[in-house]
């Protein structure tokens, strides 16, 4: 018997509210704790999906989440190996790190969303806004992933400065790479929906420091969120 058929092997129970999340926080203990070493060839879907007493696709979907925090990876026809014992405290995302990331944002999105108040056009306004409501009417992660990257895209290209516009188009694949690495807190996509709404509206209202508020507000809490994931 492996070690991971025997790890698999212990009965674990998850409720079926936050089931991926619950499957996630085992998968990730078990890994930092050693139980499942480094190297080791995680069981098949099918019996993570048996002890845990989920389905297929909660197991998958927990399984996209420890290949998103750097902990495993995936061979077609191998299986999903234990990549690293812990999550990387200084992630890349496309090019850019995590530091990186938190340091040039503010000075970014911010002012762009203010100005976005400011200059906005009424066809632009309704452009955001109906990609709002895609947002959070959208259950697939990676689309809604897709979607929050042209969100904050849509705004820059409002606020009618080219430089903020070319900036986050540079850096729009690691927006959306940073965007999934958060979204493996619970219920943090809808919270995030709730932010960009907080967001619209100050656009829409006009005015730029309601606008500048609530892009700093859905930043921090960006932050918050990957500081939980770095365990910082």
């Amino acid at each position: 018997m492996t070690l991971s058929d025997s790890w698999a092997s212990k009965q674990a129970t998850v409720t079926r509210v936050g089931a991926a999340e619950a499957v996630l926080r085992e998968l990730r203990s078990a890994i930092e704790s050693g139980e499942l070493e480094v190297g080791t060839r995680l069981p098949s879907e099918a019996a993570l999906a048996t002890r845990f007493g989920v389905s297929r696709s909660v197991v998958r979907e927990a399984l996209r989440s420890t290949t998103a925090l750097g902990l495993t990876e995936t061979h077609t026809g191998k299986g999903t190996f234990v990549l690293a014992k812990t999550v990387e405290t200084d992630r890349v995302f496309g090019n850019h790190s995590v530091e990186s990331l938190r340091e040039a944002r503010p000075h970014i999105e911010i002012p762009a969303a203010a100005l976005a108040a400011e200059r906005r056009t009424p066809e632009q306004m309704d452009a955001i806004r109906s990609l709002l409501n895609r947002m959070v009417a959208e259950n697939d992660p990676k689309e809604w992933v897709r979607l929050d990257a042209e969100f904050h895209l849509l705004i820059a290209t409002a606020s009618g400065n080219d430089v903020f516009a070319a900036v986050i188009t540079e850096i729009r694949e690691a927006l959306s790479q940073q965007s999934e690495m958060v979204n493996l807190l619970p219920d943090r996509r809808h919270r995030s929906n709730v932010e960009h709404e907080s967001i619209v509206d100050a656009i829409d209202s006009g005015s730029g420091e309601a606008a500048s508020e609530a892009m700093s507000r859905h930043l921090t809490h960006v932050q918050d969120a990957l500081g939980q994931l770095r365990g910082r």
